[in-house]
């Protein structure tokens, strides 16, 4: 049902007004496409909408985030194949940052959704282990197996992520901050 009466139609759009920006921000790195990120938050804003009466007392925004990421894991299992994409403008940049939120997109868009997923959670949204296992719908060890491979994974295919990529004086180690379990 949708929400009827003053507390129940004002309240939703309280809350999309709100929390609008921050969920495009976190469909949009669980998707990696800007257009399927709008989609993807307007199908769960209205599926929302459905159940605002029995959500809105709770944690609508965590509400939202499981259909996020449910929504988008289940829209790559219907249509697993490549998606091509330009490659970024060739542009020479000193922006040290920018070149790691362009190496960590690309790193995230190799990953499987369901990992792209739990880092996003964990790692992006802050949430612990048991409320990104909430989020998905999965056991905590199911966060912390898909967490390490993803990890894994993005060390594999970006060594450039890390911390410190540049050697200290005096010291032959580099603290990467992905070595957890390595």
């Amino acid at each position: 049902m949708a929400p009827t009466g003053h507390d129940g139609r004002d309240g939703y759009l309280a809350f999309v007004e709100s929390h609008q920006h921050r969920l495009l921000r976190a469909a949009y790195l669980i998707c990696g496409n800007q257009h399927q990120a709008e989609d993807l938050l307007q199908e769960a804003l209205i599926k929302l909408a459905l159940r605002w009466a029995s959500v809105r007392d709770g944690d609508p925004s965590a509400y939202v985030r499981a259909i996020l990421y449910r929504d988008a894991v289940s829209w790559w299992r219907r249509r697993r194949r490549e998606w091509l994409s330009a490659a970024p403008p060739d542009r020479v940049t000193h922006d040290r940052d920018g070149a790691l939120r362009l190496t960590l997109h690309d790193a995230l868009c190799l990953l499987p959704p369901r990992q792209r997923a739990v880092l996003v959670l964990r790692y992006y949204e802050d949430l612990t282990e048991v409320a990104t296992a909430e989020a998905l719908g999965v056991t905590v060890g199911t966060v912390k197996s898909q967490c390490h491979a993803a990890l894994r994974r993005l060390r594999e295919v970006a060594p450039d992520l890390a911390r410190d990529a540049r050697p200290r004086q005096g010291s032959a180690d580099l603290a990467t901050g992905l070595e957890v379990n390595p």
